[in-house]
């Protein structure tokens, strides 16, 4: 827990020595932290307000297939955001297939660079994550209450306003917040879509405070008012963030309980305008990506890879240890000890990657060259970035094993490794390949930290696309594209698979 603290207080730490203060935020720096709050409220705003309806579409429609439309909105999480940004310029960008089919009109080809890039990215990114969300509380009302609605004639306002709405209330504005956070810390979108001066974010103008006017008091109050806002948001997402309790039912069916054939067709047609939205990049990456590869790949392809990967592994292995030690503490301690355990662990997910990394450059900066440390020092931030996911994963499996088997093991005197060994390694296998899964994939699509400490001759995955997108060799940077986005999923696939072989009833 030390260790963790110190990785989130001594960068934040720095950065206030090295600031000069607030005053020192001249008129560029203010419009910076204007437009980041204003295109992360849109972004929250919109991918929410369109979620909400498909949710309620998947909520009351069983179909073949429907399982397959899950997952598919789980992969914008685990997509590299730069190989995203390819997709979504092949559909919707200058050469792309819209601007092509206004072509055939006589129209002029679309912009998607600026504000309205960034906001179509994030949708992108969460609109498929606010749709889990919120489906997840729809599926927590028992069917019985849709079905005494019916009995009773109750139109669909009524049912809206009297079920609906009470769960609504109790996981949009969470959804709303959780997003919001997500989209004040994108890099990656921001660095390919952001349109100059009048696009861009705080963590963009860190990165050109220090990569290019190596101005690091300026870089320094930037950060913190970074920090400030994360925090600030993050505490105020787990103070409204309640469960709406609906009571039991007898986990009958989710059969539709609307035979109104218009709201049937109305449901349908949402559902495949979301699959169009979000598979439609997807299949232009593949396309584009073989295409790329016909043409062969970059020369540095396969250092950029094993540069990516030995990270993508250290970080993940970082991670889960961690992970694992501070969930066995929290699960040990007290329900308010245990919370405060929680809150120092989730700081590293409010001071978000550009801060710790912007902390730690000032602090290297003075001893060593930092650009030297940059493959470390991205595993060990990518690591602290991911640690939250995999406390949120272990906690619950945690409590399932004391709960299930903590007394006979306490009876026969299991404790320690052994304990480890034979009861919670076996029961937690699972969680532990999915967390280590996730962990990697992320750390290898990962185009934040590495931007900062990379010199010119150091490159991963997402570093070395972007680069090629930057210098316009647009059948390599998709050939990088294809092989970033297999890398990742392999990496998913391989440990989350591994985790569930040979589980315990």
């Amino acid at each position: 827990m030390l260790v963790i603290a110190l990785l989130v207080l001594l960068p934040v730490g720095a950065l206030f020595m090295r600031a000069d203060g607030f005053a020192g935020i001249n008129s560029y720096g203010w419009s910076v932290i204007r437009f980041t709050v204003f295109q992360a409220t849109l972004s929250a705003l919109i991918s929410v307000a369109f979620a909400i309806p498909v949710a309620r579409a998947l909520a009351r429609q069983q179909f073949r297939g429907r399982r397959f439309v899950l997952a598919l909105m789980g992969a914008p999480f685990l997509l590299p955001s730069i190989v995203a940004v390819f997709g979504l310029l092949a559909i919707w960008g200058r050469n792309g297939v819209f601007s092509d089919v206004l072509a055939g009109f006589d129209a002029g080809p679309l912009d998607i660079y600026g504000l309205q890039g960034i906001l179509l990215a994030h949708v992108f990114f969460n609109f498929p994550l606010a749709v889990r969300m919120i489906l997840q509380a729809w599926d927590a009302v028992p069917v019985e209450h849709f079905r005494l609605a019916a009995q009773l004639n109750m139109g669909p306002r009524a049912t809206f306003r009297l079920i609906e709405m009470p769960l609504l209330r109790g996981v949009v504005p969470s959804a709303i917040l959780v997003i919001f956070l997500m989209c004040m810390t994108s890099f990656a979108v921001v660095l390919a879509l952001g349109g100059g001066p009048k696009a861009t974010t705080i963590e963009l103008a860190i990165f050109q405070a220090l990569r290019f006017e190596f101005d690091l008091s300026s870089a320094a109050v930037l950060a913190l008012v970074q920090f400030a806002l994360c925090i600030s948001v993050a505490l105020l997402a787990l103070k409204i963030s309640r469960f709406i309790e609906f009571g039991g039912g007898l986990a009958l069916a989710k059969n539709r309980w609307n035979k109104s054939q218009l709201l049937y067709w109305q449901d349908r047609i949402l559902i495949a305008i979301s699959l169009i939205f979000v598979a439609s990049p997807l299949l232009a990456i593949g396309f584009r990506g073989l295409s790329g590869l016909a043409a062969g790949l970059p020369n540095s392809l396969f250092q950029a890879f094993v540069t990516s990967l030995i990270i993508a592994l250290s970080s993940a292995t970082l991670a889960i240890f961690l992970a694992l030690i501070l969930a066995h503490f929290i699960h040990h301690l007290q329900d308010k000890s245990g919370r405060m355990v929680q809150s120092v662990a989730f700081l590293t997910l409010a001071a978000s990657p550009f801060v710790i990394g912007t902390g730690l450059f000032i602090i290297i900066n003075p001893f060593f060259n930092p650009f030297n440390l940059a493959l470390p020092i991205t595993a060990l931030v990518n690591a602290a970035v991911t640690l939250p996911m995999a406390l949120r994963i272990f906690l619950p499996a945690l409590k399932r094993i004391d709960q299930n088997f903590g007394q006979t093991a306490q009876s026969i005197g299991l404790h320690g490794l052994n304990r480890f060994r034979i009861l919670t390694w076996p029961q937690m296998r699972s969680e532990i390949g999915f967390a280590t899964g996730i962990a990697a994939a992320l750390s290898m699509g990962d185009l934040g930290v590495i931007t900062l400490f990379a010199p010119p001759d150091i490159a991963t995955l997402p570093l070395l696309m972007y680069r090629l997108m930057g210098s316009y060799q647009t059948e390599a940077a998709a050939a990088v594209a294809l092989v970033l986005i297999a890398s990742s999923f392999t990496l998913f696939w391989v440990f989350d698979n591994g985790g569930r072989h040979g589980d315990h009833p």
